[in-house]
């Protein structure tokens, strides 16, 4: 019901987009009087915020098709390197022969498309080897494939690991984080020669009881059924994966723009002005971080539900009562793979500390193998994308996986 309504919302609201596509390129005649010409200036700003907020967005492209290697531009080509029903491995082949350290970097599943970290892959590119886990709109994936339950997700990431080899190094950016332990720790306690050698933990909530922040109040003072009711819809009978149960890209959409709703309503007043002043540039920048923000997918039910309530209301990971079918999952087993958290200073969706306490976990690496970045002055977003990412974040990183390699 909740995704029919949504659907009939967008289609009366389809008259008013057309109406504002039709209104851009209709002023600035340059024979115009100029209070006609500033009144063709307005009302074009205004369609082209009002289309960039009604449009209907897909998967965004990667559009990184080059990056610099000791001074020179080399050809970037996105392949992808395994396929599977809820997640594609994809890896971004560099036209060198130069050998670098091999990455796995862990997208989210929780909203956005792994093209989110677009600014991640782009920095770590000219000296790394990069894969991402690349998810499949829950929406797009038939009924016949079947779940992705939380201990489906940790299968998915094992086989990439055992794909790329003892020697690649995982980068989890936020909501994976804790399934990134929970993996090397199953690697661990199995003797698995493809443990990495290193796993970097970027702004995840790894326990969430540390730094309580508005998401996770959230999800604490809920009951499970809260979220099962108001959180969880079927996909209509139109998509490919008609009938299966997701939490909707919508909603947590939605969810994000409510909690900063006066900067978003700001950042949209900014880029009416600038399309009236003229500047171009600024416009360009704001219709880009907007095109990728609002490209959303459905998550599978079973995934969203199973998170909520290990990872932010009963706290299984610290609690020592995570398992993975059926088996006990030991954090302490870990005293190979190299550990380093990453966190901002601003961050309000995973606090510093939560992300922090995979260190504690982790009991059974030695000092030498564990280290920990707090970056003053960035948010959650600022941690893996943005200047202070490129030119901060991104070196500390690159350092520890190069001191993991020795």
């Amino acid at each position: 019901m909740l995704y029919s309504l949504f659907e009939a919302n967008r289609a009366m609201l389809y008259p008013v987009q057309m109406l504002a596509r039709s209104t851009k390129g209709l002023s600035n005649n340059p024979m115009a009087p100029l209070p006609v010409q500033m009144l063709g200036r307005a009302l074009e700003a205004g369609a082209e915020v009002v289309d960039g907020v009604l449009q209907r967005r897909g998967k965004p492209d990667w559009r990184l098709r080059s990056t610099k290697i000791d001074g020179k531009w080399v050809g970037v080509r996105t392949e992808a390197e395994l396929v599977a029903p809820f997640c594609d491995l994809v890896r971004f082949r560099r036209d060198t022969n130069r050998e670098d350290p091999k990455v796995l970097l862990i997208a989210p599943l929780s909203g956005h498309f792994a093209t989110l970290l677009r600014g991640t892959v782009e920095a770590l590119l000219p000296a790394h080897d990069v894969y991402v886990t690349d998810w499949i709109d829950a929406a797009r994936v038939p009924l016949l494939e079947g779940r992705l339950s939380v201990d489906d997700y940790t299968d998915y990431l094992l086989r990439f690991i055992r794909h790329l080899g003892p020697d690649v190094h995982v980068i989890a950016v936020c909501q994976p984080a804790p399934l990134a332990v929970v993996a090397n720790s199953i690697l661990a306690q199995l003797g698995d020669d493809a443990q990495p050698r290193s796993m970097t933990l970027m702004g995840g909530p790894v326990d969430t009881r540390a730094a309580p922040t508005v998401p996770t109040q959230l999800a604490d003072r809920r009951a499970m059924s809260w979220f099962e009711t108001r959180c969880i819809a079927m996909v209509p009978a139109y998509y490919p994966g008609a009938y299966r149960r997701v939490y909707p890209g919508f909603l947590q959409l939605g969810a994000f723009i409510a909690m900063n709703a006066d900067r978003h309503v700001n950042a949209h007043l900014r880029m009416f002005r600038h399309l009236i002043e003229g500047d171009g540039e600024s416009a360009d920048s704001h219709r880009a971080f907007y095109d990728e923000y609002m490209s959303v997918m459905d998550v599978p039910a079973e995934y969203y539900l199973d998170t909520i309530r290990r990872v932010f209301k009963e706290h299984w990971l610290p609690h020592g009562r995570w398992t993975w079918h059926g088996e006990t999952v030991e954090p302490q087993a870990i005293t190979k793979t190299a550990l380093l958290t990453v966190e901002g200073e601003l961050d309000d969706i995973s606090a510093p500390g939560q992300t922090l306490a995979a260190h504690t976990l982790c009991s059974g690496l030695p000092d030498a193998k564990r280290r920990h970045h707090l970056q003053s002055r960035v948010g959650h977003y600022g941690i893996f994308n943005g200047r202070r990412w490129r030119e901060e974040i991104m070196p500390v990183i690159a350092a520890f996986i190069r001191d993991s390699e020795k």
